[in-house]
């Protein structure tokens, strides 16, 4: 068997770019200082940092006091929500969707308790929210909106620049978690609309740890966090300098090789699908013909179980996923197949295969070789289980 492994879990984290690394080492080399100190050494990390942060708003199409580093796309998605609703009282109202980050949905369910009323807003069988949906959700007491670009398992791109019209119409926050996004979906937050954006490094090829949140000038939001004043006090703590240039470098690169990446992924991943759905009965594409991004393919199994699947692609050098990285240690019930009323049977045996911008047709061909067994394999216990009820 080929020893070489393929990695197929791009949505839960994308490989260190050298070029990401080169610059990181660089500020680390030269920059690995507190950038609030006044003295030399402390002026230069701080002109590290504002040049990351210049170079990170010309690629989103923002202000450099639109950007906020955060620790990643979690904590980004948190003071979004939070800071928004700080001062809200109870009774007031925010609206997201069925599909979202557990970083979305668990810090909705947080302020809950807190008396702040939420709408879930429901999703077609294709993974899609519908603007009219968001239109009739809104009230007087709606603070904000929080609705993701592209989803982390299916991949669905949600209209945000319509559903952010709406929101802002009715003069209502709009947030996008956007994280899965820039490798694959350009990002001009002027164009989109939006009052806040979450980004995370570690998904377009940067260094984990380090985020954004895009916070339109103007746009109310409180900090969350209690310490000093640093970016621009909505998130005190030292700043990560080195990480804050490598993302800027990774989302540059993401920027630049976007329509080249997006329509080689996008051919590699129509491969796939095709070939999977000739190769092995009973499997579905979930999504299929929804506007997706091109690295993401949600492929269910009837009469399988998620998680011996990938242990078994696993043992033969296949990385992938049962979908949201995030809980896959418990292997949870997909909370984004069931929003799209996916029966159990194809739940039970769904697999996100998250392809990249080092995936090769050879990687595709070597799958594409093994997976047919590995999932016959996995039917045949179902299968004796069915005649012995018999």
């Amino acid at each position: 068997m080929n020893s070489t492994r393929i990695y197929l879990d791009n949505s839960a984290t994308t490989p260190l770019r050298a070029e990401v690394a080169a610059a990181m080492h660089d500020s680390l080399e030269s920059a690995n200082y507190n950038p609030s100190s006044l003295h030399a050494e402390g002026r230069r990390a701080r002109t590290a940092l504002e040049d990351a942060r210049e170079r990170a708003a010309a690629v989103l199409g923002a202000a450099r006091n639109e950007i906020i580093f955060t620790s990643g796309g979690t904590e980004s998605d948190n003071l979004a929500i939070l800071g928004a609703l700080a001062a809200a009282p109870p009774g007031a109202h925010m609206v997201t969707s069925a599909i979202e980050h557990h970083a979305v949905l668990a810090t909705a369910e947080q302020l809950r308790a807190r008396g702040i009323e939420t709408t879930v807003l429901p999703v077609g069988s294709d993974g899609m929210a519908a603007t009219a949906d968001l239109a009739d959700a809104l009230r007087p007491s709606t603070i904000l909106a929080s609705i993701m670009y592209a989803n982390n398992e299916v991949g669905t791109i949600q209209p945000i620049a319509e559903l952010a019209a709406i929101a802002t119409a009715r003069k209502v926050l709009f947030h996008s978690d956007a994280v899965q996004a820039p490798s694959w979906l350009p990002i001009d937050v002027r164009g989109l609309g939006v009052d806040m954006l979450s980004l995370s490094a570690h998904k377009f090829g940067g260094p984990k740890g380090i985020g954004l949140l895009y916070l339109r000038r103007g746009a109310p939001l409180a900090s969350v966090l209690h310490g000093g004043g640093q970016e621009f006090a909505r998130r005190p703590g030292t700043q990560n300098v080195a990480g804050a240039v490598g993302l800027a470098v990774a989302l540059e690169l993401a920027a630049r090789e976007r329509a080249e990446a997006s329509a080689r992924v996008a051919a590699l991943r129509g491969r796939l699908e095709t070939e999977i759905i000739v190769k092995i009965p009973d499997a579905r594409i979930n999504a299929h013909g929804a506007p997706r991004i091109p690295s993401i393919s949600s492929v269910s199994f009837a009469g399988t179980e998620s998680a011996a699947l990938l242990i078994a692609l696993d043992l033969a050098g296949v990385a992938a996923s049962a979908g949201s990285a995030c809980t896959s240690g418990a292997l949870e019930a997909s909370h984004v197949l069931g929003a799209m009323g996916l029966e159990e049977r194809w739940q039970r045996g769904a697999i996100r295969f998250s392809l990249g911008r080092t995936t090769t047709p050879a990687e595709i061909d070597r799958l594409l070789d093994v997976l047919p067994a590995i999932v016959a394999a996995q039917r045949r216990p179902f299968e004796k289980d069915l005649a012995g009820d018999g």
